[in-house]
């Protein structure tokens, strides 16, 4: 009564039913790392939507694989009773509860990721100031790469209580933003029309997608805001700078003279 049942439930474990189990749960473990290196490797060779849907696939994958391990295994080690069932997942529970507190934490939290999916591989996220591509998810965190190449670990119990950003939200249409701030005195008009020249004329721009130049006053320039979506959202970094080298030579031809944001600030 005092033990509910675990001790007479475990003692029924042969060595045979053990190997059985350690067998299945290194193939499956096997297949996981498969998985893990051969979607995105083959994500990494496409490009568009194709390759975000081969990297979402893998954790999906992986829970597919480890749910699919527990019911083989299980049955293998005792006998799928009603009350064995109540012992072996009683004791689990117990585990992660008390031991793994934290871990069991992020581990809920993973699967509420992979359920509701507010990020998925190959999206552009922002997390605690933290931006990059989500290069995968885990069962206890997911890993993003920065524009600098620094990876970065997020566990996923952070989803209870931060905000997140999503750039392109599991779609292959990230806007991005070139900013520029310029002296006063020019034709207002005229820069937005030839601004917008730039960006339409940039061979990274995704030109069926809306293309939007803003212009707003500070108090000692006119700042100015190039909204386009590249060809690929990992070309961002490529895009901003091609289209501020192109609009600093437009600025250059009209004799427009760029301002500095330090100063703009300071002022």
């Amino acid at each position: 009564m005092g033990d509910f049942g675990f001790r007479e439930t475990f003692a029924s474990i042969t060595t045979d039913a053990l190997l059985n189990a350690l067998m299945v749960v290194i193939l499956a473990s096997l297949v996981i790392m498969l998985v893990q290196k051969l979607l995105p490797a083959l994500a990494g060779k496409l490009g568009g939507k194709l390759r975000l849907y081969l990297l979402a696939s893998v954790p999906l994958l992986r829970l597919l694989i480890i749910v699919l391990t527990i019911v083989t295994v299980v049955p293998i080690l005792v006998e799928p009773s009603f009350e064995n069932m109540v012992a072996i997942f009683g004791a689990l529970g117990l585990a992660l509860g008390f031991a793994f507190k934290d871990y069991a934490n992020s581990l809920i939290a993973g699967i509420v990721t992979l359920y509701e999916m507010p990020y998925r591989p190959g999206d552009w996220i922002e997390v605690n100031g933290r931006y990059g591509e989500v290069r995968s998810i885990g069962t206890r965190a997911a890993e993003i790469v920065t524009l600098d190449d620094t990876v970065i670990v997020i566990p996923h119990s952070l989803l209870w209580n931060t905000l997140l950003a999503n750039g392109n939200d599991g779609t292959d249409n990230l806007m991005c933003v070139a900013e520029l701030h310029l002296d006063p005195n020019h034709n207002v008009a005229r820069m937005q029309q030839l601004f917008r020249d730039v960006v339409f004329t940039c061979p990274l721009t995704k030109t069926y997608q809306p293309v939007i130049v803003t212009v707003s006053a500070t108090d000692d320039a006119m700042r100015y805001r190039l909204k386009a979506y590249p060809l690929e959202p990992r070309e961002q970094s490529r895009f901003i700078s091609d289209l501020t080298a192109r609009a600093a030579d437009v600025c250059a031809r009209e004799g427009v003279r760029m301002v500095s944001k330090r100063v703009t600030d300071a002022a």
